[in-house]
């Protein structure tokens, strides 16, 4: 499956438990269409990415499903419940964590747990098991009393993560969960969410602008114009760039090129001291070429297509920064919500 499909969408999930179910949704604001008629479903725990340029229509898809915004039509359900009948039921089974830090620097990490189990009426009973069991998993016990803004990006990171999950919610939103983070620390991060997934059958819904880190997912929906335009998982999404390219230098790149083109019918092109060949299964062509081909080979690398040429050739665009409605001002809008809801 390549190009998206509402039947082969709901094929692909038959065999799993839905959390999230979204049917023709559509968002427009004035003359403006959002969100053009939209429809998926992510299965219980699983790793859901959303891409897509300035506009797709990923940040208003998001805040209809955490009951920030109502659509114009359609239908979205998180855990059964329905986003627009059932507010305060959905907002109890997510968990957001969005790019900008949103964690009170006058406080500790554990007045941070605190407060949040407080907004989430957790059992009074329930919450210093759960905040100690947190600050374990992220390692950050030894801190717990210390003030947040003696911590580093890393450990604020991990500290969001950890409030976000406290409540176990059914479903954790991740908006560019390692935003500016060092390497190692992404890792740390993603390893974390892994074990967690695992053992308490969280789905996790994300954005990311990091190509290698959209690879964690298992299925990834394409957005562009308000319109999903592709939905699979990473490896069907690549077989959409048709072939791989193989680099290769010779002895005589001319002779090679020529030859190329009479023993594999295939048009190689001249470029930086070297042939750029574009072929299926590169793996398998590579000991082919090199064995019959009558030029001594000097060098030859293989690339296989990566997920920023899917988006460049889906959209036309490259992944790059976007600049999504202000995180802090979104995640303060639900605060405020649950606060209403809860009174």
């Amino acid at each position: 499956m390549t190009r998206f499909s509402p039947h082969l969408c709901a094929s692909a999930v038959n065999n799993h438990m839905s959390i999230i179910h979204v049917n023709n949704l559509t968002k427009k604001f004035k003359t403006l269409t959002a969100v053009d008629g939209v429809s998926f479903e992510v299965n219980e725990g699983e790793v859901f990415g959303f891409l897509g340029p300035n506009g797709a229509g990923k940040t208003t898809t998001i805040s209809i499903l955490c009951t920030l915004l109502s659509p114009t039509a359609g239908s979205a359900a998180i855990a059964g419940y329905d986003c627009v009948r059932q507010p305060d039921e959905v907002r109890s089974s997510i968990g957001l964590i969005f790019q900008d830090t949103t964690l009170d620097t006058g406080l500790t990490a554990y007045e941070n747990l605190k407060f949040h189990a407080y907004l989430y009426n957790l059992d009074r009973r329930l919450t210093e098991k759960r905040i100690d069991e947190m600050l374990s998993v992220v390692e950050l016990t030894q801190r717990k009393n210390d003030l947040i803004k003696n911590f580093s990006g890393g450990m604020k990171r991990r500290l969001e993560i950890a409030r976000g999950l406290l409540h176990y919610p059914r479903v954790l939103f991740l908006d560019e969960p390692t935003l500016g983070l060092d390497p190692q620390t992404r890792n740390t991060i993603w390893n974390f969410i892994a074990t967690l997934r695992k053992q308490e059958k969280i789905t996790v819904f994300m954005t990311t602008h990091y190509m290698e880190e959209a690879e964690n997912c298992d299925r990834i929906a394409v957005m562009d114009h308000g319109k999903i335009i592709a939905l699979d998982t990473p490896a069907n999404l690549k077989r959409m760039v048709h072939g791989d390219t193989i680099h290769l230098v010779t002895e005589d790149n001319e002779q090679a090129c020529n030859e190329i083109a009479r023993i594999f019918g295939i048009v190689c092109h001249a470029e930086n001291g070297g042939l750029f060949i574009e072929t299926e299964k590169g793996e398998e062509f590579i000991p082919q070429l090199i064995h019959k081909l009558p030029v001594k080979v000097k060098s030859v690398n293989l690339r296989k297509p990566t997920l920023n040429d899917v988006f460049l050739k889906l959209t036309g665009r490259t992944i790059r920064e976007e600049v999504l409605s202000d995180s802090k001002e979104v995640t303060r809008e639900f605060v405020r919500s649950h606060r209403r809801a809860q009174r």
